[in-house]
Formats: structure tokens, sequence, C-alpha cells
């Protein structure tokens, strides 16, 4: 489907997020640089979960009012979900892979 509930919940995802990215890189407040990369980090794992799991999604109910709500709710400033699903969902489970990933420090 192209256009219609798909477009406007993507749009939501998107426009304002990255208009405000842009204004976090030119901000001196490193606050709001935080802020927009856990939203991206976020916005893309749930765009990899959406994508390998669209098959279900035609079998929830107003999917796509869901997922504006959920994006509203994940950068709204009164609630920076981003934060919370960072720090207590992907966090934990990639931690770690990060970990394992680290060079081993070299003795001198």
């Amino acid at each position: 489907m192209i256009g219609g509930e798909k477009l406007i919940s993507d749009l939501v995802g998107f426009l304002y997020p990255a208009y405000m990215s842009f204004k976090a890189i030119d901000s001196v407040d490193n606050a709001d640089n935080a802020q927009w990369l856990t939203y991206w980090t976020v916005f893309a794992v749930f765009s990899i979960l959406e994508s390998t799991a669209s098959f279900l999604t035609s079998f929830i109910p107003f999917y796509f009012y869901i997922k504006i709500g959920f994006f509203l709710w994940l950068y709204h400033p009164k609630f920076m979900g981003a934060q919370l699903v960072y720090n207590d969902v992907i966090r934990p489970i990639l931690l770690p892979y990060l970990e394992q990933a680290k060079p081993a420090k070299k003795d001198k």
C-alpha cells in the first residue's frame, strides 16, 4: 500500500524528528543530540522489526494509528519514550554483544 495511513505514519515518524535532529546538530546543547540519536536508534530497530513482521501488521486493528501514537510518544518532550525503550529494552539486549566486540587491551 502506497499512501494513506502508512504514508502518514511514516511521515509522523520521520519529518518532525528529522527537523529537530538538524536543529540539534547546530545547537551547543548535547542533551538534544543524545535525545535524537536515541530516537533514531529506536526508530531503526522498530523499522527492522516492522519490516520482518510486516505480515502480522494486517491482523492488528488500527495498526497505523497505534504506530503514529507510538512515534509521538517516542519523541514528545513530555514523555521521552525513546530513552525508556532504549534503556529498558534495546540496551540490555545489545550491551553483551557490544562488550564482546570491544578489542582486547594489550598489556604494556
